[in-house]
C-alpha cells in the first residue's frame, strides 16, 4: 500500500493548514455518504480523502467552496430592491424631488420622561355601590 503524505499534497493546496481543514471535510463528506473517486484499498477516510486531493480526482477549489457553504450559517441572497414609490402630495400635484424625502424625529429616553411627567394621573371616579 502507498502512503499518502503531505508532500504529495502540498502541490495541489500550498497552505498546510487548509490541507488539513479541506481534507477533514472531505473525510466527513465521504463518512456520510458521498461517493469516493479511488480505489478504497482498505484506507480510512481520511487516507481516502488525502489520496483524492493527491490524485485530483477532487477539485481542491470545490472543496473549499462546500466547506465555507457549510461552515455558514446566514447565506445572504441578493434580493432586488424594491421599486421607489413616490409620495403623492396633498394637492394632487405634481411630485417633487424634495418630497419624497421622509424626516423623522427621535427622542431621547429623558424627553420621554419629561413627557409623562407633565401628563395628569387619571382622576378616580367614586364608586357607586357607597
Amino acid at each position: 500500500m502507498a502512503r499518502v503524505t503531505v508532500e504529495d499534497c502540498i502541490d495541489k493546496v500550498e497552505n498546510r493548514f487548509d490541507l488539513v481543514l479541506l481534507a477533514g471535510h472531505r473525510a466527513r463528506m465521504i463518512s456520510s455518504g458521498a461517493p469516493i473517486t479511488v480505489d478504497r484499498d482498505n484506507d480510512k477516510n481520511p487516507v481516502v480523502a488525502l489520496r483524492e486531493i493527491a490524485e485530483k480526482t477532487i477539485s481542491p477549489d470545490d472543496l473549499k467552496e462546500e466547506l465555507v457553504h457549510s461552515l455558514q450559517k446566514y447565506v445572504e441572497v441578493d434580493e432586488p430592491e424594491p421599486a421607489t414609490v413616490p409620495v403623492i402630495g396633498a394637492g394632487g400635484g405634481t411630485v417633487d424631488a424634495d418630497d419624497t424625502e421622509v424626516t423623522t424625529e427621535r427622542m431621547t429616553e429623558e424627553e420621554l420622561l419629561k413627557g409623562l411627567e407633565g401628563l395628569a394621573p387619571p382622576e378616580e371616579q367614586p364608586d357607586d355601590d357607597e
